[in-house]
């Protein structure tokens, strides 16, 4: 971090050439893949994005590398989380505070009084808001109002492709709700590794229960994992979940310790949590990681 903020300190004193002095095209650099994946679908071809993480990296423990902190300061635009999500990137998005830098902590633009508490969290909320996903329509639109008034010549455009992505989850909401439909409101228990789906069971009914809490950060030890196995052999769960950006070895133990007290449960599959599916694939994106997850949960729970 010494080293982060000495180059930080370069930048301001020396100047960090910025995008703008050889290319129009405005400049975007975002933390998340999920938010990576929304900001291109607002921006198209008017923005260049360059997303910090990359599919299956943990955003609770990333820390900025020395070319992470080059980006950002040649950024126009910064789109990140917040909340406390990106918790070892406060340090560097407070410093470039002091620089006027256009950043954005999207879940921070949402009403408080939805939000999930958390004491994990120095944000005092749990900052896992994109599986809401009227919650994710409203980073859609902070991401249109931003890059309209980052480049006014084309906020039609932003405007448009907003339109277009609200409607993609309009569309999205209503097929997983007839997904999970097929599920009897008593198997929905979901019990996955860490506690990143609490929106996820507010707003479709699932009773969530995370092996090592909201935060990553800490470890699930051995009275969390037998204090856990009880409950699945108490409500009879019949699946629980590994997350592709947490270790399998913890849900792992879970599953050892539940078998060992005469009781069944399957791994029911790996699910996206922090972090999407690799470039390229349907999982990559917002709405085909969505679908995947819903999918994988109802057909290990039915």
């Amino acid at each position: 971090m010494k080293r982060l903020l000495f180059i930080l300190i370069a930048c301001v004193l020396f100047g960090c050439k910025h995008s703008k002095e050889t290319n129009e095209t405005l400049q975007v650099v975002t933390t998340t893949t999920m938010i990576t994946d929304v900001v291109k679908h607002i921006g198209g071809d008017h923005i260049e994005v360059q997303g910090l993480m990359g599919a299956g990296v943990d955003p609770h423990l990333y820390k900025a590398s020395e070319g992470d902190v080059s980006k950002l300061y040649n950024a126009d635009v910064i789109f990140y989380n917040g909340l406390h999500l990106e918790g070892k990137l406060v340090e560097v998005f407070e410093k470039m505070e002091q620089q006027n830098k256009t950043q954005v902590a999207l879940a921070e633009k949402l009403d408080k009084s939805g939000l999930i508490g958390s004491e994990y969290f120095a944000s005092s909320y749990d900052p896992h808001v994109w599986f809401n996903i009227s919650y994710f329509k409203t980073f859609a639109s902070e991401v249109a109002r931003t890059l309209s008034a980052a480049k006014p010549e084309f906020a039609d455009s932003f405007e448009t492709n907003k339109n277009n992505y609200l409607e993609q989850l309009d569309e999205l909401e209503a097929e997983l709700r007839a997904t999970i439909d097929n599920l009897p409101p008593d198997d929905r228990i979901l019990v996955t590794a860490h506690d990143a789906f609490n929106y996820f069971g507010q707003a479709f009914g699932f009773e969530v229960v995370g092996l090592q809490g909201l935060s990553t950060a800490t470890e699930a030890g051995v009275q969390d994992v037998q204090r856990l196995a009880d409950f699945i052999i108490l409500h009879e769960v019949k699946a629980i979940f590994v997350e592709s950006s947490v270790p399998r070895r913890t849900i792992e133990a879970l599953q050892q310790a539940v078998n060992a007290k005469d009781h069944e449960v399957v791994i029911g599959g790996s699910l996206y949590s922090d972090a999407l599916g690799n470039p390229g694939t349907e999982e990559g994106t917002y709405i085909g990681m969505f679908k995947y997850n819903v999918t994988t949960i109802v057909n290990a729970l039915k």
